[in-house]
């Protein structure tokens, strides 16, 4: 392992934490290319990883570290040694605010696989996501937390973002959404509460703002909830960012909820697009949802019409079809 940025005696001190006591991981604390290289080569081993390119430098190369030329020439260098002695090498590089990699994107393309580990600040959980693969899918994801021995994969994921649900509360409902080929089942919350201001506040965690916007006035539009004068806040509990429409129908749901202070049965799950006129459009991937709700105890799901038309197998619990908004909240009691 090449180390840029730390000491080794600042990395033995964290492999101590994490009880990493292996004599065959090597540490080379070393920011020229050429001696990096020549370590490459004279020790041959299995594994390198460069953390990282941006702290790396070349001295034929006269620009400062981290510019495009520097980052083209080493990542050049590394991958011409790695491969002509068939050695796997993972290179690290720093991520900005917006979640790209730092720099040059340049790296991104002489790669043969670019992973990204997100997660917030303030959650213990991580994901792994492929965002290119010259040798295989993308649509795989891991899911890790982080504990005091470094990052633990989770084997079900929906188990942990659930648990520690409420008994059945007002503006809360569990949604099905896919992280790549991966069906994650996760609670949204919703709470709504007159506005004090002449203008009503929208606050949406973990999924997007102008989304929510539509959304509330859908349900206005539509079904002739009166949010005008209320201020309206979603969550998406675990820290996890949503982006796909299929969590539409659990948001809308999860809003009326709050707003009438009626509970939404427990054992409930709901998935669906909704459209501007109030329809709930079909979603894809439909079957392993409900495998995965089925597989932690739901015993209803409330899914698109057009998708229930299409299902070939039997499942243990209740799926109901939904055309509407108007029709889920009838079916679950919010009208």
């Amino acid at each position: 392992m090449c180390h840029g940025e730390e000491s080794a005696e600042q990395i033995k001190i964290r492999a101590d934490r994490l009880g990493i006591n292996n004599k065959d991981i090597l540490f080379l604390g070393e920011t020229d290319i050429s001696l990096v290289q020549d370590a490459i080569i004279n020790i041959n081993p299995k594994l390198v990883i460069i953390d990282s390119i941006q702290t790396m430098y070349c001295d034929e190369i006269t620009s400062a570290p981290g510019s495009v030329s520097q980052v083209r020439e080493i990542t050049s260098k590394i991958m011409r040694v790695c491969k002509e002695n068939a050695i796997t090498t993972i290179i690290i590089g720093h991520v900005t605010k917006d979640g790209n990699i730092a720099g040059p994107r340049v790296l991104e393309h002489m790669v043969d696989t670019v992973l990204y580990l997100e997660g917030e600040r303030y959650f213990s959980y991580r994901i792994l996501r492929g965002v290119k693969n010259r040798f295989g899918s993308t649509n795989e994801i891991g899911m890790f937390e982080m504990i005091d021995k470094g990052m633990s994969e989770i084997t079900n994921p929906s188990s942990i973002l659930i648990s520690e649900r409420e008994e059945n509360p007002s503006g809360s409902i569990i949604i099905a959404t896919m992280e790549g080929t991966r069906p994650l089942l996760i609670e949204i919350q919703a709470l709504t509460t007159p506005s004090v201001f002449g203008l009503p506040r929208r606050t949406a965690n973990g999924m997007d703002y102008n989304r929510l916007t539509v959304l509330i006035a859908v349900l206005e539009k539509k079904v002739g909830l009166m949010l005008g004068n209320q201020d309206v806040y979603i969550n998406v509990v675990g820290g996890i960012r949503l982006n796909e429409p299929a969590i539409d129908l659990g948001v809308v749901l999860a809003c009326a909820s709050s707003f009438k202070n009626i509970s939404i049965p427990k054992d409930t799950i709901a998935i669906g697009e909704v459209g501007l006129t109030g329809e709930i459009r079909s979603v894809n991937l439909i079957e392993k949802r409900i495998k995965e709700a089925e597989k932690l105890g739901f015993k209803c799901c409330i899914i698109p019409e057009s998708n229930k038309k299409l299902l070939k197998e039997n499942y243990k619990l209740d799926i109901i079809g939904v055309d509407n908004i108007a029709q889920a909240m009838k079916k679950i009691g919010l009208k």
